[in-house]
Protein backbone atom coordinates (compact mmCIF):
# COMPACT_ATOMS: atom_id res chain seq x y z
CA UNK A 1 0.00 0.00 0.00
CA UNK A 2 1.28 3.01 -1.09
CA UNK A 3 0.87 6.47 1.29
CA UNK A 4 0.12 10.11 -0.62
CA UNK A 5 2.96 12.03 1.28
CA UNK A 6 0.78 15.56 1.33
CA UNK A 7 1.28 18.87 0.82
CA UNK A 8 0.78 20.89 4.04
CA UNK A 9 0.28 24.44 2.95
CA UNK A 10 -2.83 26.21 3.25
CA UNK A 11 -4.38 25.33 -0.19
CA UNK A 12 -3.87 28.96 -2.49
CA UNK A 13 -5.66 29.70 -5.89
CA UNK A 14 -8.81 28.91 -4.61
CA UNK A 15 -10.32 31.96 -6.97
CA UNK A 16 -10.12 30.01 -9.54
CA UNK A 17 -12.31 27.22 -8.73
CA UNK A 18 -15.01 25.87 -11.07
CA UNK A 19 -18.32 26.55 -10.03
CA UNK A 20 -20.29 25.31 -13.55
CA UNK A 21 -20.54 21.84 -11.91
CA UNK A 22 -22.66 21.92 -9.01
CA UNK A 23 -26.00 23.47 -10.13
CA UNK A 24 -27.44 19.69 -10.72
CA UNK A 25 -31.14 20.91 -9.49
CA UNK A 26 -32.17 17.83 -6.58
CA UNK A 27 -35.44 17.19 -5.22
CA UNK A 28 -36.64 19.96 -2.57
CA UNK A 29 -39.27 17.65 -1.15
CA UNK A 30 -39.20 17.39 2.63
CA UNK A 31 -40.97 14.42 4.02
CA UNK A 32 -42.30 11.53 1.52
CA UNK A 33 -41.74 9.50 4.75
CA UNK A 34 -42.69 12.05 7.25
CA UNK A 35 -46.02 11.14 9.75
CA UNK A 36 -48.48 13.48 9.40
CA UNK A 37 -47.99 15.53 12.76
CA UNK A 38 -44.34 16.63 11.92
CA UNK A 39 -43.69 20.06 10.62
CA UNK A 40 -40.43 20.88 9.67
CA UNK A 41 -40.95 24.44 10.06
CA UNK A 42 -41.21 24.71 13.69
CA UNK A 43 -39.60 21.28 14.92
CA UNK A 44 -37.18 21.54 17.47
CA UNK A 45 -33.21 19.22 17.01
CA UNK A 46 -35.15 16.77 19.48
CA UNK A 47 -38.10 17.21 17.45
CA UNK A 48 -36.04 16.12 14.02
CA UNK A 49 -34.42 13.41 16.16
CA UNK A 50 -37.39 11.58 16.80
CA UNK A 51 -38.78 11.91 13.17
CA UNK A 52 -35.54 10.39 11.74
CA UNK A 53 -35.74 7.54 14.21
CA UNK A 54 -39.39 6.85 13.47
CA UNK A 55 -38.52 7.28 9.85
CA UNK A 56 -35.43 4.58 9.68
CA UNK A 57 -37.11 2.47 12.13
CA UNK A 58 -39.90 2.27 9.36
CA UNK A 59 -37.79 1.23 6.65
CA UNK A 60 -35.95 -1.55 8.19
CA UNK A 61 -38.91 -4.17 7.34
CA UNK A 62 -37.06 -4.70 3.73
CA UNK A 63 -33.48 -5.52 5.21
CA UNK A 64 -32.13 -8.54 5.41
CA UNK A 65 -29.16 -7.75 7.77
CA UNK A 66 -30.72 -5.01 10.02
CA UNK A 67 -33.85 -5.22 11.97
CA UNK A 68 -35.40 -3.48 14.67
CA UNK A 69 -34.54 -5.91 16.73
CA UNK A 70 -30.67 -5.69 16.23
CA UNK A 71 -30.35 -2.20 15.30
CA UNK A 72 -28.04 -0.53 17.53
CA UNK A 73 -29.08 3.17 19.39
CA UNK A 74 -26.19 5.54 19.68
CA UNK A 75 -27.29 8.67 22.53
CA UNK A 76 -26.30 11.28 23.36
CA UNK A 77 -22.75 10.84 26.04
CA UNK A 78 -24.37 12.93 28.59
CA UNK A 79 -27.35 10.19 28.79
CA UNK A 80 -24.76 7.04 29.36
CA UNK A 81 -24.76 6.05 32.77
CA UNK A 82 -21.36 6.50 34.74
CA UNK A 83 -20.22 3.22 33.97
CA UNK A 84 -20.89 3.18 30.43
CA UNK A 85 -19.45 6.52 29.95
CA UNK A 86 -15.95 5.07 31.78
CA UNK A 87 -16.10 1.96 29.64
CA UNK A 88 -16.24 4.04 26.53
CA UNK A 89 -13.02 6.17 27.41
CA UNK A 90 -11.42 3.07 28.57
CA UNK A 91 -11.93 1.37 25.35
CA UNK A 92 -10.68 4.29 23.41
CA UNK A 93 -7.53 3.99 25.80
CA UNK A 94 -7.39 0.28 25.25
CA UNK A 95 -6.81 1.04 21.72
CA UNK A 96 -4.04 3.31 22.44
CA UNK A 97 -2.40 0.60 23.64
CA UNK A 98 -2.89 -2.38 21.46
CA UNK A 99 -0.34 -2.39 18.70
CA UNK A 100 -0.36 -0.28 15.50
CA UNK A 101 -1.58 -2.75 11.88
CA UNK A 102 0.59 0.45 9.96
CA UNK A 103 3.95 -0.80 8.94
CA UNK A 104 6.38 1.29 10.74
CA UNK A 105 8.06 2.24 7.82
CA UNK A 106 5.34 3.96 6.33
CA UNK A 107 4.25 5.72 8.87
CA UNK A 108 7.10 5.67 12.31
CA UNK A 109 4.98 7.55 14.23
CA UNK A 110 2.46 5.29 14.34
CA UNK A 111 2.78 3.42 17.46
CA UNK A 112 -0.67 2.37 18.76
CA UNK A 113 -4.05 0.73 16.86
CA UNK A 114 -5.62 3.80 17.70
CA UNK A 115 -2.92 5.42 15.56
CA UNK A 116 -3.65 3.60 12.44
CA UNK A 117 -7.05 5.85 12.31
CA UNK A 118 -4.78 9.34 12.60
CA UNK A 119 -2.85 8.45 10.12
CA UNK A 120 -5.94 7.27 7.91
CA UNK A 121 -7.20 11.32 8.41
CA UNK A 122 -3.60 12.58 7.55
CA UNK A 123 -3.00 10.41 4.28
CA UNK A 124 -6.38 11.25 3.47
CA UNK A 125 -7.39 15.01 4.59
CA UNK A 126 -7.35 16.59 0.95
CA UNK A 127 -9.57 13.46 -0.25
CA UNK A 128 -12.51 13.57 2.25
CA UNK A 129 -12.96 17.04 2.93
CA UNK A 130 -14.70 19.85 0.84
CA UNK A 131 -16.02 17.20 -1.70
CA UNK A 132 -18.32 14.80 -2.20
CA UNK A 133 -17.70 11.97 0.16
CA UNK A 134 -16.84 14.08 3.00
CA UNK A 135 -20.07 12.86 5.11
CA UNK A 136 -20.32 9.27 3.85
CA UNK A 137 -16.20 8.32 4.27
CA UNK A 138 -16.40 9.67 7.76
CA UNK A 139 -19.59 7.47 8.81
CA UNK A 140 -17.42 4.52 7.84
CA UNK A 141 -14.39 5.87 9.26
CA UNK A 142 -16.33 6.49 12.70
CA UNK A 143 -18.25 2.95 12.46
CA UNK A 144 -14.74 1.47 12.12
CA UNK A 145 -13.91 2.86 15.36
CA UNK A 146 -16.97 1.65 17.14
CA UNK A 147 -16.22 -2.23 15.95
CA UNK A 148 -13.07 -1.84 16.98
CA UNK A 149 -13.85 -0.14 20.58
CA UNK A 150 -16.30 -3.35 20.59
CA UNK A 151 -14.45 -6.20 18.75
CA UNK A 152 -11.17 -5.39 20.25
CA UNK A 153 -11.38 -4.07 23.99
CA UNK A 154 -15.06 -4.77 25.18
CA UNK A 155 -16.82 -2.07 24.98
CA UNK A 156 -20.68 -2.71 24.96
CA UNK A 157 -22.25 0.24 25.52
CA UNK A 158 -24.02 2.68 23.54
CA UNK A 159 -21.77 4.50 20.89
CA UNK A 160 -22.14 8.47 22.07
CA UNK A 161 -22.40 11.90 20.50
CA UNK A 162 -21.65 15.16 21.88
CA UNK A 163 -24.36 17.33 21.40
CA UNK A 164 -22.30 20.89 20.60
CA UNK A 165 -25.73 22.60 20.99
CA UNK A 166 -26.35 21.44 24.48
CA UNK A 167 -22.96 22.65 25.54
CA UNK A 168 -23.01 25.76 23.42
CA UNK A 169 -25.85 26.35 26.22
CA UNK A 170 -24.11 25.86 29.02
CA UNK A 171 -20.64 26.16 27.76
CA UNK A 172 -17.87 24.17 28.42
CA UNK A 173 -17.22 25.37 31.58
CA UNK A 174 -20.40 23.75 32.77
CA UNK A 175 -20.74 20.81 30.54
CA UNK A 176 -20.27 17.44 32.11
CA UNK A 177 -18.95 15.83 28.97
CA UNK A 178 -16.02 18.15 29.45
CA UNK A 179 -15.93 18.56 33.25
CA UNK A 180 -12.53 16.73 34.08
CA UNK A 181 -14.56 13.84 36.09
CA UNK A 182 -13.70 10.19 35.55
CA UNK A 183 -16.85 10.42 33.67
CA UNK A 184 -16.33 12.83 30.84
CA UNK A 185 -14.02 13.20 27.89
CA UNK A 186 -11.56 15.12 30.24
CA UNK A 187 -11.34 19.00 30.96
CA UNK A 188 -9.43 21.61 29.63
CA UNK A 189 -5.94 22.40 28.96
CA UNK A 190 -4.09 24.23 31.78
CA UNK A 191 -3.99 27.70 31.05
CA UNK A 192 -1.92 29.80 29.32
CA UNK A 193 -1.11 33.54 29.83
CA UNK A 194 -2.83 34.69 26.77
CA UNK A 195 -2.81 38.62 25.92
CA UNK A 196 -6.20 40.45 24.26
CA UNK A 197 -4.68 40.48 20.86
CA UNK A 198 -3.80 36.76 20.81
CA UNK A 199 -6.02 34.58 18.56
CA UNK A 200 -6.08 32.52 15.74
CA UNK A 201 -6.20 33.21 12.49
CA UNK A 202 -7.31 30.21 9.93
CA UNK A 203 -7.55 30.15 6.14
CA UNK A 204 -8.41 27.36 3.96
CA UNK A 205 -11.57 29.17 1.97
CA UNK A 206 -10.23 31.59 -0.45
CA UNK A 207 -6.99 34.08 -0.31
CA UNK A 208 -7.61 36.87 1.66
CA UNK A 209 -10.31 35.57 3.30
CA UNK A 210 -8.56 34.96 6.81
CA UNK A 211 -11.09 33.61 9.57
CA UNK A 212 -9.73 35.35 13.00
CA UNK A 213 -10.83 33.07 16.05
CA UNK A 214 -10.46 33.97 19.98
CA UNK A 215 -8.14 32.11 21.58
CA UNK A 216 -9.43 29.88 24.93
CA UNK A 217 -9.73 29.72 28.21
CA UNK A 218 -6.81 26.35 27.93
CA UNK A 219 -3.94 26.05 25.94
CA UNK A 220 -1.75 23.98 27.92
CA UNK A 221 -1.71 20.12 28.80
CA UNK A 222 -4.97 18.25 29.74
CA UNK A 223 -4.63 18.01 33.09
CA UNK A 224 -7.49 15.83 34.68
CA UNK A 225 -10.22 13.03 33.62
CA UNK A 226 -9.38 9.87 31.54
CA UNK A 227 -7.00 11.28 28.50
CA UNK A 228 -5.03 13.69 31.34
CA UNK A 229 -2.18 11.25 30.46
CA UNK A 230 -2.20 9.87 27.07
CA UNK A 231 0.26 10.49 24.42
CA UNK A 232 0.11 12.26 21.06
CA UNK A 233 2.55 10.15 18.96
CA UNK A 234 2.01 11.70 15.31
CA UNK A 235 1.89 15.70 14.13
CA UNK A 236 1.32 18.37 13.95
CA UNK A 237 1.16 18.32 10.27
CA UNK A 238 -1.17 21.80 10.39
CA UNK A 239 -1.57 23.09 13.55
CA UNK A 240 -3.29 26.78 13.99
CA UNK A 241 -1.19 28.53 16.26
CA UNK A 242 -1.47 32.18 18.03
CA UNK A 243 -0.12 34.61 15.72
CA UNK A 244 -0.90 33.37 12.49
CA UNK A 245 1.13 30.98 12.81
CA UNK A 246 1.31 27.38 11.41
CA UNK A 247 3.05 24.13 12.99
CA UNK A 248 3.78 21.80 10.64
CA UNK A 249 6.55 19.90 12.42
CA UNK A 250 5.06 16.66 12.33
CA UNK A 251 4.96 16.10 8.41
CA UNK A 252 6.27 12.69 7.32
CA UNK A 253 4.23 10.73 9.84
CA UNK A 254 7.08 11.28 12.20
CA UNK A 255 6.85 10.18 16.21
CA UNK A 256 6.30 13.24 17.90
CA UNK A 257 5.02 11.64 21.63
CA UNK A 258 3.63 15.02 23.39
CA UNK A 259 0.43 15.94 25.93
CA UNK A 260 -2.82 16.30 24.43
CA UNK A 261 -3.30 20.03 24.58
CA UNK A 262 -6.94 21.74 24.66
CA UNK A 263 -7.84 25.52 24.71
CA UNK A 264 -11.89 24.94 25.01
CA UNK A 265 -14.10 28.13 24.07
CA UNK A 266 -17.29 28.74 24.47
CA UNK A 267 -17.23 31.85 22.37
CA UNK A 268 -16.88 29.88 19.45
CA UNK A 269 -19.15 27.43 19.94
CA UNK A 270 -21.73 30.37 20.13
CA UNK A 271 -20.60 31.71 16.99
CA UNK A 272 -20.66 28.85 15.27
CA UNK A 273 -21.94 25.71 16.85
CA UNK A 274 -25.59 27.10 18.05
CA UNK A 275 -28.82 25.81 17.97
CA UNK A 276 -30.04 27.99 15.35
CA UNK A 277 -27.10 27.37 13.29
CA UNK A 278 -28.04 23.59 13.00
CA UNK A 279 -31.46 23.74 12.86
CA UNK A 280 -31.13 26.44 9.52
CA UNK A 281 -28.41 23.41 8.24
CA UNK A 282 -31.27 21.17 8.17
CA UNK A 283 -34.25 22.76 6.99
CA UNK A 284 -33.02 25.17 4.58
CA UNK A 285 -30.93 23.13 2.83
CA UNK A 286 -32.29 20.90 -0.22
CA UNK A 287 -29.74 18.85 -1.47
CA UNK A 288 -26.39 17.04 -0.55
CA UNK A 289 -23.56 19.22 -1.82
CA UNK A 290 -24.90 22.68 -0.12
CA UNK A 291 -25.63 20.80 2.98
CA UNK A 292 -22.19 19.70 3.21
CA UNK A 293 -20.93 22.99 2.03
CA UNK A 294 -23.01 25.19 4.52
CA UNK A 295 -22.05 22.40 7.09
CA UNK A 296 -18.28 23.10 6.64
CA UNK A 297 -18.39 26.91 5.55
CA UNK A 298 -19.71 28.56 2.40
CA UNK A 299 -17.35 28.93 0.08
CA UNK A 300 -15.97 33.06 -0.44
CA UNK A 301 -17.45 33.77 3.19
CA UNK A 302 -15.40 34.19 6.51
CA UNK A 303 -17.98 31.18 8.05
CA UNK A 304 -16.18 28.33 8.90
CA UNK A 305 -20.02 25.88 9.43
CA UNK A 306 -20.55 23.71 12.43
CA UNK A 307 -18.12 20.88 11.32
CA UNK A 308 -14.94 22.99 11.55
CA UNK A 309 -16.31 25.58 14.08
CA UNK A 310 -17.06 22.50 16.69
CA UNK A 311 -13.29 21.53 16.14
CA UNK A 312 -11.80 25.05 16.47
CA UNK A 313 -14.23 24.85 19.94
CA UNK A 314 -12.17 22.07 21.32
CA UNK A 315 -8.77 23.67 19.97
CA UNK A 316 -5.21 22.55 21.68
CA UNK A 317 -3.12 19.79 19.72
CA UNK A 318 -4.42 17.58 17.63
CA UNK A 319 -7.89 19.31 18.21
CA UNK A 320 -6.83 22.65 15.65
CA UNK A 321 -4.77 20.31 13.55
CA UNK A 322 -7.07 19.70 10.02
CA UNK A 323 -4.86 16.49 9.41
CA UNK A 324 -4.10 15.44 12.93
CA UNK A 325 -8.20 15.94 14.65
CA UNK A 326 -8.74 12.65 14.95
CA UNK A 327 -6.42 11.94 17.42
CA UNK A 328 -8.43 14.51 19.89
CA UNK A 329 -10.35 11.76 21.32
CA UNK A 330 -13.48 14.06 21.89
CA UNK A 331 -13.04 13.95 17.90
CA UNK A 332 -15.53 10.68 17.45
CA UNK A 333 -18.20 11.95 19.56
CA UNK A 334 -17.80 15.19 17.47
CA UNK A 335 -18.18 13.49 14.09
CA UNK A 336 -20.71 10.74 15.57
CA UNK A 337 -23.03 13.74 15.84
CA UNK A 338 -22.41 15.39 12.58
CA UNK A 339 -23.32 11.90 11.16
CA UNK A 340 -26.75 12.59 13.56
CA UNK A 341 -27.31 15.65 11.82
CA UNK A 342 -26.61 14.12 8.26
CA UNK A 343 -28.83 11.57 9.52
CA UNK A 344 -31.86 13.90 10.39
CA UNK A 345 -31.26 15.63 7.38
CA UNK A 346 -31.30 12.70 5.23
CA UNK A 347 -34.88 11.31 7.07
CA UNK A 348 -36.69 14.10 5.76
CA UNK A 349 -36.60 12.14 2.02
CA UNK A 350 -34.80 9.30 2.40
CA UNK A 351 -35.72 8.08 -1.15
CA UNK A 352 -33.89 10.77 -2.57
CA UNK A 353 -31.19 11.37 0.27
CA UNK A 354 -30.24 7.85 2.18
CA UNK A 355 -30.55 5.57 -0.95
CA UNK A 356 -28.10 4.50 -2.96
CA UNK A 357 -29.35 6.74 -5.66
CA UNK A 358 -27.32 9.31 -7.97
CA UNK A 359 -29.45 12.39 -5.75
CA UNK A 360 -27.70 11.18 -2.80
CA UNK A 361 -24.27 12.69 -3.98
CA UNK A 362 -23.13 15.46 -5.16
CA UNK A 363 -20.19 17.54 -5.39
CA UNK A 364 -16.51 17.57 -6.65
CA UNK A 365 -13.92 14.62 -6.68
CA UNK A 366 -11.32 16.96 -5.55
CA UNK A 367 -11.28 19.06 -3.01
CA UNK A 368 -12.70 22.53 -4.03
CA UNK A 369 -12.35 21.11 -7.28
CA UNK A 370 -8.96 22.27 -7.03
CA UNK A 371 -7.38 19.46 -9.35
CA UNK A 372 -8.37 17.27 -12.99
CA UNK A 373 -11.07 15.68 -13.39
CA UNK A 374 -13.16 18.57 -12.96
CA UNK A 375 -16.12 16.36 -12.80
CA UNK A 376 -18.77 15.26 -10.17
CA UNK A 377 -18.69 12.28 -8.38
CA UNK A 378 -20.74 9.42 -8.16
CA UNK A 379 -22.26 6.42 -5.97
CA UNK A 380 -19.70 4.38 -7.54
CA UNK A 381 -17.00 6.33 -6.29
CA UNK A 382 -14.73 2.93 -4.49
CA UNK A 383 -13.92 4.52 -0.82
CA UNK A 384 -10.66 3.12 1.35
CA UNK A 385 -9.50 3.79 4.96
CA UNK A 386 -5.93 2.30 4.74
CA UNK A 387 -4.88 0.17 7.06
CA UNK A 388 -7.93 1.13 9.36
CA UNK A 389 -9.82 -1.40 7.49
CA UNK A 390 -7.03 -2.88 5.55
CA UNK A 391 -7.88 -4.27 1.97
CA UNK A 392 -11.21 -3.28 2.18
CA UNK A 393 -13.04 -0.68 -0.71
CA UNK A 394 -16.57 0.32 -0.75
CA UNK A 395 -18.60 2.29 -3.06
CA UNK A 396 -19.53 5.81 -1.86
CA UNK A 397 -23.37 5.05 -2.39
CA UNK A 398 -23.09 2.25 0.13
CA UNK A 399 -22.59 4.34 3.08
CA UNK A 400 -25.40 6.62 2.42
CA UNK A 401 -27.79 4.65 4.75
CA UNK A 402 -27.76 3.84 8.70
CA UNK A 403 -30.24 0.68 7.98
CA UNK A 404 -29.31 -0.90 4.92
CA UNK A 405 -25.87 -1.99 3.24
CA UNK A 406 -23.25 -2.31 6.13
CA UNK A 407 -24.84 -0.28 8.80
CA UNK A 408 -27.70 -1.00 11.19
CA UNK A 409 -28.15 2.13 13.41
CA UNK A 410 -30.20 4.87 14.99
CA UNK A 411 -29.86 8.32 17.26
CA UNK A 412 -31.80 8.37 20.14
Amino acid sequence: MQFKLLFYAILPGLAAINHGIFHQALSSRQETTATSSFDASIATLADFNSHAREVALSRIGNSTKCTKDNVRVRKLFESLTSDEKIAYTDALKCLMDLPAKTPSDLAPGAKSRYDDWVVTHINQTETIHLKANFLGWHRWYIWEMEQALRNDCGYTGPFPYWDWTKTEKETFEKSEVFDGSTTSLSGNGAPLNYTDSDVIVVNYQWPNMDVVLPHGSGGGCVTSGPFANITVNLGPVGLALIGNKTDTSGEGYKYNPRCLKRDLSSEILHRYVNETSVLTLIRDTSDIWTFQIVMSGAWGTREIGIHPGAHHSLGGDPGRDFWVSSGEPAFWAHHTNIDRVWWMWQMLDPDVRAANVSTAVNGPITMYDLYEPHQNATIFELQNLGYVAEGKEVALGELMSTTEGMFCYVYE
